[in-house]
């Protein structure tokens, strides 16, 4: 009797012990893909941008190597480098995707249409057809905005300010919708500033160099740098062009400042990959894209470089400089 009590009771054990052993487990690790149009690894701009998403997901409780594993992917610009990697990061079974600018959510939504995709730091996804609507996004893509078109009238208005005899003001964009609808905002308010706009669009780093410099051959002249992602990668460029030319310049992003510009005004670029990290939190948990709204940013920042302006001879206005986010000297 004693030894069928102690081998049901040892059956018993062992029927239990892989429940209780698969409640003890460790939930799966998920995964998280990042593609990044045109930043490369190394660009203090993207490393600042990235620490503040792997930030936020682990305040949210999603440390990378832990309960997540986080696999990024660099375009560097190359439509086919995104094309192949969107496909890689599609193959290693994601359960979302976080894009870094137009070019990578095109490769991405062409990748997959179930995988979710985050965006952060678009100008337009509805005129680029990545989702349905702002409020109801659609399909398996949602995200945060970079910029409105009305506020691109807020760089003219400001380089008046900074340099009030300026007539000519060259605007240097990309051919896509949302720097075409920043440049029709200029465009628009260019008459009552009594300014005349010269679009120079990007091509090459050769065709910047010789449009501006061909722009600069007139007098009271200054430039605007719209919020196009492919201007990161030619910044220097365009900032040793903007010194050469000695025209005064306003930049879309912090970063062009920091290396020498004169002014910017934008979105704190590192907030949306902030709050992209909350959305991926969420779709992690459960939600769908298609229920999660785009946002439009709510955070911007002036920043102004002093030493940029002692070398054009321009006397920044008080007022401006009191109201400025960042003053560097």
């Amino acid at each position: 009797m004693m030894e069928r009590r102690a081998f049901v009771a040892l059956l018993g054990g062992a029927a239990a012990w892989p429940l209780a052993a698969r409640a003890q487990q460790p939930s799966r690790m998920r995964r998280i893909g990042v593609l990044v149009g045109n930043l490369p690894a190394d660009d203090p701009e993207w490393q600042s941008r990235g620490t503040a998403f792997v930030q936020e997901l682990a305040r949210l409780g999603w440390t990378d190597g832990r309960t997540v594993r986080i696999d990024y992917r660099f375009g560097l610009g190359d439509d086919d480098r995104l094309r192949k990697y969107a496909v890689e990061l599609v193959g290693l079974a994601p359960d979302v995707l976080l894009a870094g600018g137009p070019p990578a959510v095109a490769a991405l939504q062409a990748a997959t249409r179930t995988v979710p995709i985050v965006f952060a730091s678009l100008s337009d996804p509805v005129g680029n057809g990545f989702v349905a609507s702002l409020a109801r996004p659609g399909g398996n893509t949602t995200g945060f905005m970079a910029t409105e078109f009305a506020f691109s009238a807020k760089w003219l208005e400001l380089l008046k300010q900074i340099a009030p005899s300026v007539t000519r003001v060259a605007v240097v964009r990309a051919n896509n919708p949302a720097n075409i609808g920043q440049f029709g905002a200029i465009q628009a308010v260019a008459p009552s500033f009594g300014v005349e706009l010269t679009p120079i669009v990007e091509h090459d780093t050769s065709e910047i160099e010789r449009d501006i410099a061909a722009f600069a051959r007139g007098s009271n002249n200054g430039l605007i740098t719209t919020s196009a992602g492919t201007t990161r990668n030619v910044r220097q460029v365009i900032l040793t062009l903007a010194a050469r030319h000695r025209l005064p310049a306003v930049y879309a992003f912090r970063a062009f400042v920091v290396e020498g510009g004169l002014v910017s005004y934008g979105i704190d670029q590192t907030e949306p990959y902030r709050l992209a990290a909350g959305y991926v939190d969420r779709i992690l948990k459960g939600e769908k894209p298609a229920d999660l709204p785009v946002q439009a940013p709510t955070k911007y920042e002036l920043v102004v470089n002093l030493k940029t302006a002692k070398a054009l001879g321009l006397d920044l206005p008080a007022s401006l400089l009191a109201r400025a986010d960042e003053v560097i000297e």
